[in-house]
Protein backbone atom coordinates (compact mmCIF):
# COMPACT_ATOMS: atom_id res chain seq x y z
CA UNK A 1 0.00 0.00 0.00
CA UNK A 2 1.30 3.46 -0.88
CA UNK A 3 1.15 6.25 1.67
CA UNK A 4 0.80 9.93 0.99
CA UNK A 5 2.16 12.07 3.83
CA UNK A 6 0.97 15.68 4.08
CA UNK A 7 1.94 16.72 7.63
CA UNK A 8 1.49 20.44 6.94
CA UNK A 9 -2.27 19.87 6.58
CA UNK A 10 -2.71 18.30 10.04
CA UNK A 11 -3.43 21.60 11.80
CA UNK A 12 -6.09 22.38 9.20
CA UNK A 13 -7.92 19.04 9.27
CA UNK A 14 -7.68 18.61 13.04
CA UNK A 15 -8.78 22.10 13.96
CA UNK A 16 -5.22 22.62 15.22
CA UNK A 17 -4.02 25.52 17.29
CA UNK A 18 -6.34 28.48 16.95
CA UNK A 19 -4.68 31.80 16.28
CA UNK A 20 -5.64 34.70 18.53
CA UNK A 21 -7.43 37.56 16.77
CA UNK A 22 -8.02 37.86 13.05
CA UNK A 23 -5.60 35.76 10.99
CA UNK A 24 -5.64 38.39 8.24
CA UNK A 25 -5.07 41.37 10.54
CA UNK A 26 -2.23 39.44 12.20
CA UNK A 27 -0.39 39.49 8.85
CA UNK A 28 -0.63 43.22 8.23
CA UNK A 29 2.77 43.64 9.86
CA UNK A 30 5.77 41.45 10.47
CA UNK A 31 8.20 39.55 8.31
CA UNK A 32 6.70 39.09 4.82
CA UNK A 33 8.61 35.84 4.19
CA UNK A 34 7.49 34.34 7.50
CA UNK A 35 3.86 35.05 6.64
CA UNK A 36 4.35 34.15 2.93
CA UNK A 37 3.34 37.67 1.92
CA UNK A 38 3.97 38.25 -1.77
CA UNK A 39 3.13 41.96 -1.91
CA UNK A 40 1.76 44.73 0.32
CA UNK A 41 -0.01 47.77 -1.07
CA UNK A 42 -1.91 50.66 0.48
CA UNK A 43 -5.24 48.77 0.46
CA UNK A 44 -4.39 45.08 -0.02
CA UNK A 45 -1.83 42.37 0.49
CA UNK A 46 -1.26 39.15 -1.43
CA UNK A 47 -0.41 36.04 0.58
CA UNK A 48 0.02 32.35 -0.13
CA UNK A 49 -2.87 30.28 1.20
CA UNK A 50 -1.41 28.07 3.94
CA UNK A 51 -4.03 25.40 3.24
CA UNK A 52 -4.14 25.59 -0.56
CA UNK A 53 -6.59 23.99 -2.92
CA UNK A 54 -3.77 23.76 -5.48
CA UNK A 55 -0.13 24.81 -5.70
CA UNK A 56 0.06 28.58 -6.14
CA UNK A 57 -3.26 29.28 -4.36
CA UNK A 58 -3.09 32.98 -3.42
CA UNK A 59 -5.33 35.20 -1.32
CA UNK A 60 -5.72 38.92 -1.98
CA UNK A 61 -6.70 40.38 1.39
CA UNK A 62 -8.12 43.81 2.16
CA UNK A 63 -6.03 45.67 4.75
CA UNK A 64 -9.09 46.38 6.91
CA UNK A 65 -12.19 44.58 8.08
CA UNK A 66 -15.02 44.66 5.56
CA UNK A 67 -17.46 41.85 4.96
CA UNK A 68 -18.05 42.12 1.24
CA UNK A 69 -17.06 43.67 -2.04
CA UNK A 70 -19.85 46.21 -1.67
CA UNK A 71 -18.19 47.44 1.55
CA UNK A 72 -15.01 48.38 -0.35
CA UNK A 73 -14.32 51.93 -1.44
CA UNK A 74 -14.00 52.83 -5.12
CA UNK A 75 -10.24 53.26 -4.67
CA UNK A 76 -9.95 49.82 -3.02
CA UNK A 77 -11.89 48.23 -5.88
CA UNK A 78 -9.70 49.96 -8.48
CA UNK A 79 -6.50 48.74 -6.77
CA UNK A 80 -8.04 45.28 -6.44
CA UNK A 81 -8.53 45.08 -10.19
CA UNK A 82 -4.89 45.91 -10.87
CA UNK A 83 -3.72 43.40 -8.27
CA UNK A 84 -5.97 40.57 -9.46
CA UNK A 85 -4.74 41.12 -13.01
CA UNK A 86 -1.08 41.13 -11.86
CA UNK A 87 -1.62 38.02 -9.72
CA UNK A 88 -3.16 36.18 -12.65
CA UNK A 89 -0.16 37.11 -14.83
CA UNK A 90 2.24 36.02 -12.09
CA UNK A 91 0.45 32.71 -11.51
CA UNK A 92 0.52 31.98 -15.24
CA UNK A 93 4.24 32.87 -15.46
CA UNK A 94 5.27 30.89 -12.36
CA UNK A 95 3.14 27.76 -12.77
CA UNK A 96 1.97 27.60 -16.40
CA UNK A 97 -1.56 26.46 -15.49
CA UNK A 98 -4.26 25.69 -18.04
CA UNK A 99 -6.57 28.16 -16.26
CA UNK A 100 -7.05 30.27 -13.13
CA UNK A 101 -10.06 30.41 -10.83
CA UNK A 102 -10.57 33.80 -9.17
CA UNK A 103 -13.38 34.69 -6.81
CA UNK A 104 -14.66 35.28 -3.33
CA UNK A 105 -17.24 33.81 -1.01
CA UNK A 106 -19.54 36.62 0.10
CA UNK A 107 -20.74 35.64 3.57
CA UNK A 108 -20.70 32.51 5.71
CA UNK A 109 -23.59 30.89 3.84
CA UNK A 110 -21.63 31.33 0.59
CA UNK A 111 -18.67 29.46 2.06
CA UNK A 112 -16.58 32.29 3.49
CA UNK A 113 -14.35 30.88 6.22
CA UNK A 114 -13.61 34.38 7.49
CA UNK A 115 -16.72 36.36 6.50
CA UNK A 116 -15.80 39.56 8.36
CA UNK A 117 -12.57 40.12 6.40
CA UNK A 118 -12.97 40.41 2.63
CA UNK A 119 -10.51 38.43 0.53
CA UNK A 120 -10.27 36.98 -2.95
CA UNK A 121 -8.92 33.56 -3.93
CA UNK A 122 -6.83 32.97 -7.04
CA UNK A 123 -6.21 29.30 -7.78
CA UNK A 124 -4.18 27.91 -10.68
CA UNK A 125 -5.88 24.97 -12.42
CA UNK A 126 -4.55 22.25 -14.67
CA UNK A 127 -6.57 19.97 -16.91
CA UNK A 128 -5.28 16.95 -14.99
CA UNK A 129 -5.67 18.30 -11.44
CA UNK A 130 -8.79 16.29 -10.63
CA UNK A 131 -8.34 12.66 -9.72
CA UNK A 132 -9.61 9.89 -7.49
CA UNK A 133 -7.75 11.23 -4.43
CA UNK A 134 -9.97 14.31 -4.33
CA UNK A 135 -13.20 12.53 -5.22
CA UNK A 136 -12.86 9.35 -3.18
CA UNK A 137 -10.15 10.04 -0.63
CA UNK A 138 -11.14 13.66 0.10
CA UNK A 139 -7.42 14.42 -0.18
CA UNK A 140 -5.58 16.88 -2.40
CA UNK A 141 -2.21 15.85 -3.75
CA UNK A 142 0.15 18.82 -3.74
CA UNK A 143 3.13 18.20 -6.02
CA UNK A 144 5.06 21.21 -4.72
CA UNK A 145 5.84 22.56 -1.26
CA UNK A 146 4.38 25.85 -0.09
CA UNK A 147 7.83 27.49 0.32
CA UNK A 148 8.77 26.49 -3.24
CA UNK A 149 5.51 27.92 -4.61
CA UNK A 150 6.29 31.16 -2.73
CA UNK A 151 9.82 31.27 -4.19
CA UNK A 152 8.47 30.94 -7.73
CA UNK A 153 5.59 33.39 -7.36
CA UNK A 154 7.43 36.20 -5.52
CA UNK A 155 9.58 37.39 -8.47
CA UNK A 156 6.81 36.71 -10.98
CA UNK A 157 4.46 39.01 -9.08
CA UNK A 158 7.12 41.72 -8.72
CA UNK A 159 7.55 41.63 -12.49
CA UNK A 160 3.78 41.65 -13.13
CA UNK A 161 3.39 44.73 -10.91
CA UNK A 162 6.15 46.75 -12.60
CA UNK A 163 4.83 50.11 -13.74
CA UNK A 164 1.47 49.77 -11.96
CA UNK A 165 2.31 52.05 -9.04
CA UNK A 166 0.75 49.58 -6.62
Amino acid sequence: MDRLYTPWRYDYVSGGVKEEGCIFCNRLEGDPAEHLILHRSRHWYAVMNRFPYNNGHVLLVLNRHAGSLSDCTAEEVADMGVLVQALERAIRAAFNPDGVNAGYNGGASAGAGIPAHFHIHLVPRWSGDTNFMTVIGETRVMPQSLPRSYELLLPALAEALEGTGI
